[in-house]
Order: C-alpha cells, then structure tokens, then sequence
C-alpha cells in the first residue's frame, strides 16, 4: 500500500508535461553524478505506471532494497521541484524574484554587503513594477538589516527612505489584507 509521499511524488510526476519531463532529464544528467541516474530510471519507472505500485517499482529498479527506495524517491521528489523551479523562473516573476533575494541573502551571509544591497536595488525595481509587495516587505527587511547592524554609507538619508518605504508598503499590504478578507467572506 503506498503511501502519501508516493502518492504525492506519483501524482508530481503525472502532473508533468513532456517539455517539463525532457527538462527533468535534461537538468539531472548536467547537474548530478553518475549515481543519479537511479533517479532517471526511478522517474521513467513511476512515469510508466498507471498507478503507484512500490512492488512493482522495486522489480523494475534491480539492486534497489526498500529503504532506498525511500530515500531514492525523496531525493527525485526534491530533484524534480528543483527542475520546475529552474524551468518556470523564467515565466513566473515571484520564483525570479525569490531567486534574486536568495542571492542577496547569500552575498549578506559572505558579508559583500555593498554587492548585496546592489542586487537589493534591482529586486526592489522589478517588485515595484510588477505590484509584488511580498517580496518588497523582505527587501526592505534585508536592507534595514544591512543598514543598521553594518555601517554602509550608501547612501544619505538611506534610513529615511527605508522607513517611508516600509510604511507605505506596509499600509498597501493592509489595503490588500482588507480588502481579500472582505472578498473571501462575501464568497462565504
């Protein structure tokens, strides 16, 4: 009897279309060892099977014991979330912009704070213009972070314009709230 985590890998990779399934393939081979392709022979496997049968699944993978199964499917479930990430950040502006202040994270983490507020800069632009106020709430938020725990000089008055910024966010995301909570009752 499988359980949820097959189902849900099982039901992942029957969600896929061919372009996402070729991406898949194409994304493991480039970027993992030898070892990986289990993973390809794992996906081709469960992508063949009508529905989810772990019996059947350990015939078509010889020299695979059960609990490497487990850990050989939870490895491919990550694998392939990675791929479609990687995929669908060129079409879906939050995952790129997400991307872009993990990078800034990373720079802040490595301490090349002026390289990180430049990428903080950039994100903010593109946030701006497509209306995505979460991830403007998090820029800021990392920016503030630079700003007062590191003494940057980059600019005068940079604190005020953080603290206008944060506010007028902040009262949009309100609105939002408000007005999404008076949506989602009326639907009720």
């Amino acid at each position: 009897m499988p359980n949820r985590f097959s189902d849900t890998l099982f039901q992942l990779i029957h969600s896929l279309s061919k372009s996402e399934k070729r991406h898949f393939k194409l994304y493991i081979k480039r970027s993992s060892a030898k070892e990986d392709l289990k993973i390809i022979q794992l996906f081709d496997a469960v992508d063949k099977m009508p529905e989810y049968d772990e019996k059947l699944l350990l015939k078509k993978l010889p020299g695979t014991e059960k609990p490497q199964l487990a850990n050989l499917k939870a490895h491919l479930y990550k694998q392939v979330l990675a791929s479609l990430r990687l995929l669908k950040s060129i079409e879906n502006i939050d995952l790129e912009l997400n991307e872009q202040l993990d990078y800034a994270r990373i720079l802040y983490y490595k301490g090349l704070y002026m390289q990180s507020l430049k990428l903080l800069d950039k994100v903010k632009e593109q946030a701006l213009l497509y209306h995505q106020d979460t991830i403007l709430i998090q820029v800021i938020s990392l920016e503030k972070k630079i700003e007062t725990l590191h003494i940057t000089r980059s600019m005068p008055n940079k604190a005020d314009h953080l603290a206008t910024d944060a506010n007028e966010v902040h009262i949009r995301r309100q609105m939002i709230t408000h007005l999404s909570n008076l949506a989602l009752q009326l639907y009720s």
